[in-house]
């Protein structure tokens, strides 16, 4: 039962990540109906930067305020790996915009591909080790088998992806820019037509999809303790497929398909073998859209004559 437990915690806060990573693959596919591949390496990007800035604050400047020093970390990585998004958008994806449909994907593979290289360029191949973060404990359970713990780490993943969650459903449903996503899902020229700056709008989701990849790329970095320019395919791929798992274009569906994700890797990997965690998710997937083509909470997409 201990074993389990642990688990349990261990897989919603991976699958925390992953539903935040997500978010931004279901948000730019329900406008733009495309699949942007170098998400994944955008999120390596932030964190490494999100480790730069964390470096800076507390060897150059002397900073000694843990709290403190993530907030800003955590804003700066926001801020510009938003900026690295909104480039890509403009030079990569909004000039193929109009082209056949294979165009931007054949770019948004290019430019993982740049993203990556120049990581390792610029960094080196090797794991960059991150200094210990919020290293406390607390002890749900003591006596049995082994002790039961949750870290602040955790509680702290769990509670930025909850509240995050809940403030981007309030954004897309209730305010004028979430009017106007909705509008270019549904027709980007009857949207336009109407007034809505589709350009614009496109540019802010990928804007506020950046913004996701950078917190959970700095959670990533202070939960796990090591970067790598190659981190940004695995879990991106992970992230995509809790996308498609909960049903792409919905974005309680992208957190609920990472928790899932997430916790199928967690429990295959404590009772299997870990070697085969990736396949056990990938069939999970395959049996869902088996199943719910559109998967847990997608509508079937309809076809305009």
């Amino acid at each position: 039962m201990e074993n389990f437990l642990q688990q349990l915690i261990n897989g919603v806060t991976l699958g925390s990540i992953y539903g935040l990573i997500a978010i931004g693959y279901t948000m730019v596919f329900g406008i733009i109906g495309m699949v942007n591949f170098a998400h994944g390496d955008v999120f390596m990007l932030s964190a490494f930067i999100a480790l730069i800035v964390f470096l800076a604050l507390t060897q150059l400047l002397g900073l000694t305020s843990l709290g403190l020093v993530f907030l800003i970390v955590l804003i700066c990585a926001m801020a510009l790996t938003a900026l690295w998004n909104w480039a890509i958008e403009r030079v990569a994806y909004r000039p193929l915009r109009g082209s056949f449909r294979l165009a931007p994907l054949i770019s948004a593979i290019g430019m993982s591909i740049f993203l990556a290289n120049f990581v390792q360029v610029a960094q080196g191949p090797r794991n960059k080790p991150v200094p210990p973060m919020f290293t406390d404990v607390i002890q749900v359970t003591s006596g049995g088998a082994f002790d039961v713990t949750l870290s602040y780490k955790q509680i702290l993943i769990v509670t930025v992806t909850g509240v995050l969650l809940l403030a981007f459903w309030f954004l897309v449903q209730k305010t004028a820019l979430g009017r106007a996503q909705r509008a270019c899902e549904q027709d980007r020229t009857m949207a336009a037509l109407l007034g809505v700056d589709v350009d614009r709008t496109i540019s802010l989701t990928f804007i506020i999809g950046a913004a996701l990849a950078a917190v959970a790329g700095t959670l990533y970095m202070m939960y796990y303790g090591v970067v790598n320019f190659s981190d940004g395919f695995t879990p991106g791929v992970k992230a995509f497929t809790a996308a498609v798992l909960g049903g792409i274009g919905s974005l309680p569906g992208a957190v609920i398909g990472g928790l899932l994700i997430g916790l199928i890797e967690t429990f295959w990997s404590a009772y299997f073998s870990s070697d085969y965690k990736d396949v056990a998710a990938f069939s999970i997937l395959i049996v869902t859209l088996i199943f719910m083509p559109s998967g847990l909470l997608g509508r079937p997409e309809v076809e305009k004559v």
